[in-house]
């Protein structure tokens, strides 16, 4: 019987970022994007989230690479903690390697693990099959899709692109290729799902630059510029209409001189002889010569915008009248963060520029009408929407039916879900083990979801710890019960309750049966029941209750 081609989805669906998608025929298995996600408001703690891969470590012998799109972290940011687990060459273009190598360097990885550079055009092989490089427009330099060749077919797997005429560098995306790849004949199309709901085309990156040179022109003050520290178009543009106005320009934010010395040292960013300057020396210049590029249009807490917004930056102080261009739109989940820093901007006298106002920002992601181009030019005989939450992924897979796919051959998926696709066949036939690793400091992995739910518990109504000393020979009460709690009440405002409280656990101990006098976890069991039942009927509250029993 001939080999299936199976598509499982690891990360990406029905969430935004956490990117990762593996492919497998026969002994063979290639990885596709291995993404990051952030935490949600309710993970307390934890730094970041990324894709359960004991699949790929039970199948760690069949793995035969992983194949980068791009350099964001929802498509690059779990490796340096999955390439713990697994052994398996890279394949990325340029820009995306020089990323990935910041990163391996950082978590000591650089050494153990094999990074191959593609451009686009390669094709290659790996195991039974065949990936080639496609040109796509992104937000970020060298992005690619891929056509993924094995004896069942071809898949055409996108990644995050946008259809951009006038891109500021690279050239338009190869629609040429996709479309003879559509002749040729195309299994399954994998698609970016992320601006479905968008009518119409995205924006061209040039048009924000025509937005930065009216706010530069004519201004007499000095310039503070927010963005994606991996656009390197737009910082390119801002650096270009600063160099044209006669200002020097200084860098702030750890990621943002991160992505400015690859793209620098790879040829993706041409700055202009003595424009860069240092931002101890930038501070000595007239006000209308100074831009400064910064990290935080996400309102990150430690960012350098934020340090500014709240006078704890150590090198720049926002004078009322400076003006601050957020050019980046907010990652859902962001919004508050942002606006607190915005209020924070204001209270400042600064003038705040964002996207309200005028084009300062324009997406990396496919509009409706880019997305129909797309299923035109490739003709899928079967299409798998990816990236998106559920009403993205829903929404796509309409677009696709009004584009010829049959409705029988739009396969909406979840992760861990195994698709199988036969010449003329594809359907989901089982699953395998996913969903999400927590990071937190340097554990992976430690924090689940037991501990998750102890810290939301914390969180929301307190802890109690109930202290008594009891005799290990006779179960008698030695001294205690005493209360402590944290974050449930004020203890001093109310002692009469911390009273009733060790009333309750008195009773509780002394209705512990004679023969478990001795029984701690008995008696542990009985002060829990009978205070979070006496706690619940007089506050309405549920705070955690930890027994403590010392043993004399």
């Amino acid at each position: 019987m001939a080999e299936k081609l199976k598509i499982i989805s690891l990360g990406g669906l029905n969430e935004i970022g956490k990117n990762m998608t593996v492919y497998e025929y026969g002994n063979d298995i290639i990885v596709v994007d291995c993404g990051m996600g952030f935490p949600d408001d309710d993970m307390y703690g934890i730094d970041v989230v990324i894709p359960d891969v004991s699949y790929l470590i039970k199948n760690q012998q069949k793995i035969r690479g992983i194949f980068i799109t791009h350099g964001h972290e929802d498509h690059i940011g779990a490796l340096p903690y999955v390439l713990r687990s697994i052994k398996a060459p890279i394949y990325a273009t340029r820009m995306s390697a020089g990323l990935i190598k910041l990163k391996l360097e950082e978590h000591r990885l650089l050494d153990k693990t094999k990074l191959i550079t593609c451009e686009a055009g390669d094709v290659v092989k790996a195991g039974r099959f065949s990936v080639e490089f496609i040109h796509v427009n992104h937000s970020i330099a060298d992005a690619v899709a891929f056509a993924i060749k094995c004896p069942v077919g071809v898949c055409v797997h996108t990644g995050d692109f946008k259809i951009d005429t006038t891109p500021i560098q690279g050239g338009m995306m190869d629609l040429a290729r996709l479309g003879e790849l559509g002749k040729e004949g195309v299994l399954a199309l994998l698609c970016d799902s992320t601006n479905v709901e968008r009518p119409g085309y995205t924006r061209s990156e040039r048009s924000v630059g025509t937005s930065f040179d009216a706010l530069f022109r004519g201004c007499e003050e000095r310039i503070i510029v927010t963005t994606f520290a991996s656009n390197v178009d737009r910082i390119q543009q801002i650096i270009d209409v600063a160099a044209r106005y006669g200002r020097k320009v200084a860098v702030t934010g750890r990621s943002m001189e991160n992505a400015m010395k690859v793209s620098t040292e790879l040829g993706y960013m041409n700055i202009p002889e003595g424009t860069l300057m240092d931002l101890n020396q930038i501070k000595s210049l007239p006000k209308n010569r100074v831009c400064i590029i910064t990290t935080g249009s996400q309102g990150e807490t430690m960012s350098a915008l934020t340090r500014m917004a709240f006078n704890t930056h150590r090198q720049v102080d926002l004078l009322p009248g400076d003006r601050v261009i957020i050019s980046a739109s907010a990652i859902p989940g962001n919004e508050n963060a942002i606006g607190n820093v915005i209020n924070e901007l204001y209270r400042r006298g600064v003038e705040v520029m964002n996207e309200r106002e005028m084009t300062l920002h324009v997406s990396g992601h496919a509009c409706q009408e880019e997305l129909k181009i797309v299923h035109a030019l490739v003709r899928p005989k079967f299409f798998i929407p990816v990236h998106g939450e559920q009403r993205h992924l829903q929404l796509h897979a309409k677009l696709a039916r009004q584009m010829g796919t049959k409705p029988n051959h739009v396969i909406i998926s979840e992760i861990g879900k195994v698709i199988e696709l036969s010449p003329n066949s594809a359907k989901i036939t089982g699953t395998v083990t996913a969903g999400q690793v927590f990071v937190d400091g340097y554990g992976v992995g430690d924090v689940g979801s037991v501990v998750l739910r102890d810290r939301r518990h914390l969180a929301q109504d307190g802890v109690i710890v109930v202290v008594l000393s009891m005799s290990g020979e006779t179960g008698e009460l030695v001294s205690g019960p005493d209360i402590i709690t944290r974050g449930f009440v004020y203890v001093k405002e109310s002692e009469g309750l911390m009273e009733e409280l060790r009333q309750v656990a008195l009773e509780a101990i002394r209705n512990v049966d004679s023969r478990s006098a001795t029984d701690w976890a008995a008696i542990k069991g009985e002060i829990k029941n009978d205070l979070s039942g006496y706690l619940y009927k007089k506050t309405k509250r549920s705070p955690m209750i930890l027994p403590v029993i010392m043993e004399v």
